[in-house]
This record gives C-alpha cells, sequence and structure tokens, in this order.
C-alpha cells in the first residue's frame, strides 16, 4: 500500500486516531452513548485542526494554510494536554453502559491515547526527519500541484503561499532539535544522512520555473482572470526564490557540515540513551501488542528456518540441483521467466490471476466491495523509484482503488517475482476488500472508517497472501516460490529490526542475512535495511497482524468444527475496520462464542 497514505504513526503525536469517534451511525438509546458520540465529535474536530496536514490528506480544506511548529516546545506542550484531556474525558464514561460498537471506539481510543502520551517520554522530535520520512519531503509532494493539497481556487493558491512560509520556522526549529540532539547523543546513523543531503540539494534551483513548487503555477486553471494569473505567477516565483529554496540550502548545508561529522556510525536505536526502553514503546505501537522484541526475534528465526524448508522442497520438485542461493539467481536470470514484450502484456498477466480465482472468491468471501477497482503501469515519472501498490478508491465509489504496477521494461519483468501473492495481497482480496469494505461501511464512526493500524491493515494483506492455494493460485512451482519469497521477506524483517535495535546488528550484517536468506539484490537489501533503521519497529506490523490472524482462524476451525464458515469469519474480520490487535482478538472471541 502507498507508504504516504500509511502516515506510519511514528511522528511525535500518533496521530492516526485522530479522526477518532464521530458518532456511530448505530442509534443510541442512552445519554451515555450520546454524550460519548458527542466527546467523539470533539475530539475529532480539535485533532483535526492540531494536525492540519491530516485534515488535508482527508479533504477537509479548512486548515490549508496551517502547517504546526511539530519540534516546538509549546506544540509538544499543546499535544501532550490534548491526549491527557480527552483520556480523563474517557474516564468518566461507563463503558458497560455503551452500545457494542461504541464499546471498540472506546477501547480504540483509550489504546490510542495511551499509547501517545507514553510516547512523550522519548524525545523524538530531536530525530525530526529521515530518508523516508521527512516533512521537506511530504511539502514537495503537496507544493507540485498534484498531490493532496488542492489548487483549484486563488484561495486555495493563497493557502499554499501561507503554508510555504510557515515551512521555514518549521526548519529551523527542526535544525534546533537536530542540535540538541547531537548535544545528548540522540542522533540519526551516518549511513542515513548521506541519503538526506541529495534531497534536500535537489531543491535547491537556480531559476524559479526549474523548481517542483512552480508546478501549481503551470497548472493554473484557466478561468483565472489575467490579473489573478500574473499576481500569483509572481507570488510564486519570490516565495520559490526568498523562501523554499533558502530554506532547502540551510537544511542541505546544516546535514552536511555540522550533523553529517557528529551522526553516528552505529545501526540500531539501543546505541542511543534511553534507546532500549524506546524501542519497546515504538514495538508495542507499531504491532498494537504486548510482545517483547526477544519474543518477536525468536518467532522470526522460527519462520525463516520454517519457510526455508518450504522452498528447498520447491526447489527439489523442480528437479533443481544447486543450492538454494543458486536456485534465486537462477529464477532471477533465466530468460523463461521473462515472456512478456509489452507493458499491456504484463497488465493482462495481472488481470488473468483476477480471474482465475474469481470462483472461489465468491466462496470464501460474502461481501465484494462496491468501490470499482482498476489495474494500471505506474506512471513513468515516478515508476523508476516506485514498487507496486494500491492507491485506495474514495469512499463514494466515484475515484477507483488502483493496483499500480511499474514497468520500466517489459522484457524483463519477472514471473517469479511473486505476482500471484502480489496481486492477493495489494488487491484483491487484500488491501482493495479491507480498504473499500471498510470506507463503504457507514454504520461506523469516522475515525474506523478512514482509520489506520499497521498490524491490522498489513496484516490482513499478507494474511491474503496465504490464500493463494484456496483461491486456486499457486499450481505452478515457481509462483509458490514467489509468495514464499514475499513471505521470507516479512520473516527476515522480525529478525533484522530487532537485531539491529537491541543486538548491536550493524548495517552491513543486516543486509547479508536478507540477502544469503532471500532472492534480493543489493541495492534492494540496502534500502530496506536502512528502512528500518529510520522507523524502527515499523516493519514487524505485518508478519505479526498475519500471523494473529491465521492464529485465531485456526483456533475457531478447531473450536467451531462443522459450525465454522470461512466466508463468516473473513466477514467478521473486516467489518468494524481497523483496531489494536488485542481489542480485534477480543471482538472475535466474543464473535466465535456466539456461533
Amino acid at each position: 500500500m502507498k507508504l504516504i497514505n500509511k502516515r506510519l504513526a511514528i511522528a511525535l503525536v500518533a496521530i492516526g486516531a485522530l479522526h477518532a469517534c464521530k458518532p456511530s451511525g448505530q442509534a443510541t438509546g442512552n445519554a451515555e452513548n450520546k454524550n460519548f458520540a458527542a466527546l467523539c465529535e470533539q475530539y475529532y474536530q480539535e485533532g483535526l485542526k492540531l494536525s492540519p496536514l491530516d485534515a488535508t490528506f482527508a479533504g477537509d480544506d479548512r486548515y490549508n494554510d496551517l502547517l504546526p511548529n511539530t519540534g516546538s516546545e509549546a506544540f509538544i506542550a499543546e499535544s501532550k494536554k490534548f491526549n491527557e484531556r480527552f483520556l480523563d474525558s474517557l474516564g468518566h464514561y461507563d463503558r458497560e453502559k455503551l452500545n457494542d460498537n461504541d464499546k471498540l471506539s472506546y477501547d480504540f481510543l483509550k489504546d490510542q491515547l495511551n499509547m501517545n502520551i507514553e510516547g512523550f517520554k522519548y524525545h523524538q522530535e530531536y530525530l525530526p526527519f529521515n530518508q523516508m520520512f521527512a516533512l521537506p519531503l511530504t511539502i514537495g509532494q503537496f507544493g507540485s500541484g498534484t498531490s493532496a493539497q488542492p489548487f483549484k481556487t486563488v484561495k486555495d493558491y493563497a493557502d499554499w503561499l501561507k503554508r510555504v512560509s510557515a515551512f521555514s520556522v518549521w526548519a529551523d526549529t527542526a535544525i534546533g532539535n537536530f542540535k540538541k540532539g547531537m548535544q545528548t547523543g540522540i542522533v540519526l546513523p551516518k549511513a542515513l544522512v548521506v541519503k538526506m543531503i541529495p534531497q534536500m540539494q535537489s531543491m535547491v534551483v537556480a531559476n524559479p520555473e526549474q523548481s517542483l513548487f512552480y508546478g501549481p503555477v503551470k497548472l493554473m486553471p484557466k478561468d483565472f482572470s489575467e490579473a489573478d494569473k500574473k499576481k500569483i505567477t509572481e507570488e510564486y516565483k519570490q516565495a520559490i526564490t526568498n523562501v523554499i529554496v533558502p530554506t532547502y540550502k540551510k537544511l542541505g548545508d546544516f546535514l552536511q557540515n555540522e550533523y553529517l561529522p557528529k551522526a553516528r556510525t552505529t545501526a540500531g536505536l539501543s546505541a542511543l540513551p534511553g534507546g532500549k526502553a524506546w524501542y519497546e514503546y515504538l514495538v508495542r505501537q507499531q504491532t498494537t501488542t504486548n510482545k517483547t522484541p526477544e519474543e518477536i526475534y525468536q518467532t522470526g528465526l522460527k519462520e525463516v528456518a520454517r519457510i526455508k524448508g518450504q522452498m528447498d522442497s520447491i526447489k527439489n520438485l523442480v528437479g533443481f540441483k544447486g543450492d538454494l542461493k543458486a536456485f534465486f539467481e537462477y529464477m532471477k536470470t533465466d530468460p523463461k521467466f521473462m515472456p512478456y514484450k509489452t507493458p499491456k502484456e504484463v497488465l493482462d498477466a495481472f488481470e488473468n490471476i483476477h480471474e482465475r480465482m474469481k470462483p472461489n472468491l465468491k466462496k470464501m468471501f460474502d461481501h465484494e466491495p462496491k468501490t470499482p477497482f482498476e489495474i494500471r503501469q505506474t506512471e513513468a515519472f515516478r515508476a523508476a523509484s516506485a514498487s507496486a501498490e494500491y492507491n485506495q478508491g474514495s469512499a463514494d465509489g466515484k475515484r477507483p482503488g488502483i493496483f499500480y504496477v511499474p514497468i520500466l521494461d517489459a522484457k524483463k519483468f519477472n514471473t517469479t517475482s511473486g505476482m500471484e501473492s502480489l496481486f492477493l495481497h495489494e488487491a484483491i482480496p487484500g488491501h482493495h476488500y479491507q480498504i473499500s469494505l471498510t470506507q463503504e461501511n457507514t454504520s461506523l464512526p469516522k475515525f474506523r472508517r478512514f482509520g489506520f493500524h499497521n498490524a491490522y491493515v498489513e496484516g490482513w494483506a499478507l494474511y491474503c497472501e496465504s490464500l493463494g492455494k484456496e483461491l486456486g493460485l499457486y499450481q505452478d512451482p515457481y509462483q509458490h516460490m514467489g509468495a514464499l519469497g514475499d513471505e521470507m521477506h516479512r520473516a527476515i524483517r522480525l529478525v533484522v529490526d530487532v537485531a539491529i535495535h537491541t543486538k548491536n546488528m550493524t548495517r552491513e550484517q543486516a543486509i547479508k542475512y536478507m540477502m544469503d536468506n532471500e532472492a534480493i539484490s543489493e541495492e534492494g537489501a540496502t534500502a530496506e535495511i536502512e528502512r528500518y533503521m529510520g522507523i524502527p519497529a515499523q516493519a514487524l506490523g505485518y508478519k505479526i497482524g498475519a500471523m494473529k490472524i491465521r492464529e485465531l482462524r485456526s483456533k475457531y476451525e478447531k473450536e467451531l468444527g462443522a459450525k465454522f464458515k470461512l466466508s463468516a469469519f473473513h466477514t467478521e474480520v473486516l467489518k468494524d475496520g481497523s483496531l489494536p490487535l488485542s481489542v480485534f482478538e477480543a471482538k472475535m472471541d466474543a464473535w466465535a462464542a456466539k456461533q
């Protein structure tokens, strides 16, 4: 799923719950329910103002001119007070008097607020951005004119200029916080800083018309008056020359000249003061469980060994004589695995996967989304750095859910990359079913219709990869091998993420471990490992979530016997939207008890 849409909960304030509880569509039969709905509405509205970029993402235009100085002491204090105030208000409700739907909202909200408040113990503001998650990159996307920030009216253009002027204040605070980190020993790894410097430098241009931020001028609506067009063009040139370029230059120069020499040679959080406790917190936040890093590491080792055994048996089945590494190389390079000539042939092959599993989908799912679905080639301008991804459709069904496939050269597109498992994860029944069915369910409060928990959303998509055989796929041993490769990738993450952040595993050792255990290039492994260094614990959610869904399915199949119906299980998993795994498991157990 597209990372920008995920907006991972790693920022100073985990804002995933800021859409939290609009009144539910379920009837609220007593004062307790009505008051709770009012509290939720207040929380939702105040949260959007605190997080105006999230409001813009959600299509709420009221705060499009605001950009809070998220690293400032004043903003941090305000955010903390916001979370504490609503946790205190939540304590005035008797959970048992709420209806079932509101009980889930209550549990979600309590979990989220406690998690946010605990996060204030750690100086996350001392690491204001990295090579992957960075306001300077998000601002670039917004300012290009082709992202979430609208540029349809003269007011839209004025709003963006106000937001940009606040960016220069944000950047000064970020530099101040990086400096506080340098004084206290909380700094980023050198390997990541080296990637951040060119990102900043690429925004420094001599001519404003060459800037990414000139995009909205080129895309200006034809119906603007000549006077407005002239005024906007002049103001945007001034903003690029006097605000945007100097801000990026300042950031780039600071990172190059002051920060890089002080950055660390270690890879993991445990090298920082208080880093061990910080990582344990992030593990709980990202997996929404109480699992310890060591438990997760041991699970990872077991899973790597189990999947390796299955890979070996497929290698033997097809009669390949060398070891697994040689088999990976054979799959990556043999011309017979690259049968396509044109991008259309690649897209047709994905549509063929869809058609082949349709009859079995109907048996395994009682509901299919109304939101239309399309398979498209990733646009040329971003294909080189993109991976296959799902972009969610709109709740009203006007914008389809789109499965994007980057195809740089169709003749080199390899069928053993796990095409079937990729489609199950990113498209159907993975992200398209889960996100669309949730968004279409207007009986849910808004925070659950549009919410995101890493372990639940990515866990569901990875669980869907395991349904291949039941859906009539994975008949070709090489497609099954590709699926195992995808699963292995997620299992390796459990090992290396924990080892980097708690066991002093170096960046180089982690890259080698990844390349030894899966078919991945050195360039691919490097980008992955640096992602885990920059966003600790985020990559753990996939496998932890998938294993929880599979564990519950196996448990209920055993307990319920003939009463267990797979399609009913899938309906229950999806119907209430994204939840913390602890809340999700309690809800599923209650469902099973009623069967």
